[in-house]
């Protein structure tokens, strides 16, 4: 087995995706930052020329006007009321911030890296690992090399569960640089500190009303490792869905597009069905785990995090078994 993964591993290697990965991760992660740091400097001073002054150290008479504005877009006559639902639980949750004595403007390279994966998991994190998974069976099948795989006298099963575990080694490597490109470029912006920052954690929202009575704080290194112990659990249901297209569809164009289009299509079911409730058992609508860590409205009412683990969970196996069955006992060499 371990012969079948280094095979596997170096194929990966050759091929230069894994590259590929890395480089898209620094140069996003590069814009963002620096993104970041221009919004954060022109937030400051736009709420600091609303109080009347040049600029303030003072974080709290920041957020104060932060509520301020927030009040005013709620009673305006133009916003839908979903809109003013999320706006009332930011407002809440940037009260429960002040009263706590924490700093919701901090930037640090800590919260940075914590934030980009937050805003990573739900389709630039999959896109990444689609980029890995889809031709790992495909790619094989395009090119004819997979039966010079096959005619190897080790069963098909081992074949294929040495391609799985590779593509679970590559998803470790993807979350621990995207981790790490995050703290050291980040770093160079905003300092390298942050990680023993409190972190607030812990808010439910129930009927568009937040619920502050679980929450609890944390150090920010802590919650940065509950939010890439999500981000790995995302990456490993997306891996597992691509893997069994990537095996159903014997064309990496053809694989890569089905699986894109999928994610794609999670952003208009999520907005436009969210009143069907099937759509909440899709596996592209449950993917923000991350956003029940933060607080954040989630666009299915009646979600949580247990229930879209689980729905992700289901789709992982349901994405193995099939993968299996159907390589194990289809005519692969005709």
């Amino acid at each position: 087995m371990f012969s079948l993964i280094e095979n596997e591993v170096i194929k990966m290697i050759s091929k230069k995706r894994l590259i590929f990965v890395f480089a898209i991760l620094i140069v996003l992660i590069s814009v963002f930052a620096y993104g970041q740091k221009h919004t954060l400097e022109r937030t400051k001073a736009q709420l600091s020329q609303r109080m009347g002054i040049s600029a303030t150290a003072d974080w709290r008479k920041l957020a104060d006007q932060q509520l301020i504005d927030m009040k005013n877009r709620l009673d305006s006559p133009y916003s839908d009321e979903k809109s003013k639902s999320s706006l009332r639980v930011r407002m809440e949750q940037l009260q429960y911030n002040l009263d706590n004595n924490i700093n919701p403007l901090e930037q640090s390279a800590a919260k940075f890296t914590t934030k980009f994966m937050e805003q990573s998991i739900f389709l630039f994190l999959p896109l990444l690992i689609i980029m890995l998974a889809a031709d790992m069976v495909s790619g094989e099948s395009s090119s004819g090399t997979i039966k010079l795989l096959l005619v190897r006298n080790v069963p098909r099963w081992k074949i294929l569960l040495s391609k799985y575990l590779t593509l679970i080694i590559l998803e470790i490597i993807v979350i621990f640089f995207s981790f790490a490109l995050s703290a050291i470029i980040s770093g160079f912006f905003f300092g390298f500190g942050g990680w023993l920052a409190p972190v607030a954690t812990g808010f439910k929202i129930f009927a568009g009303k937040l619920d502050s009575s679980g929450v609890f704080n944390v150090p920010q290194w802590q919650y940065s490792l509950m939010v890439y112990s999500l981000a790995f659990y995302v990456a490993v249901v997306v891996g597992s869905i691509s893997f069994m297209i990537s095996i159903l569809v014997k064309s990496t164009a053809a694989s890569i597009g089905i699986i894109m289009s999928t994610l794609v299509a999670g952003n208009f079911i999520s907005y436009f069905l969210s009143d069907w409730r099937i759509t909440r058992y899709m596996f592209m609508v449950n993917l923000r785990l991350t956003d029940y860590l933060s607080g954040s409205l989630q666009p299915i009412e009646g979600m949580n995090m247990l229930f879209s683990i689980t729905v992700l969970l289901g789709w992982a196996l349901a994405a193995i078994t099939v993968s299996f069955i159907y390589f194990t006992k289809q005519d692969i060499l005709v």
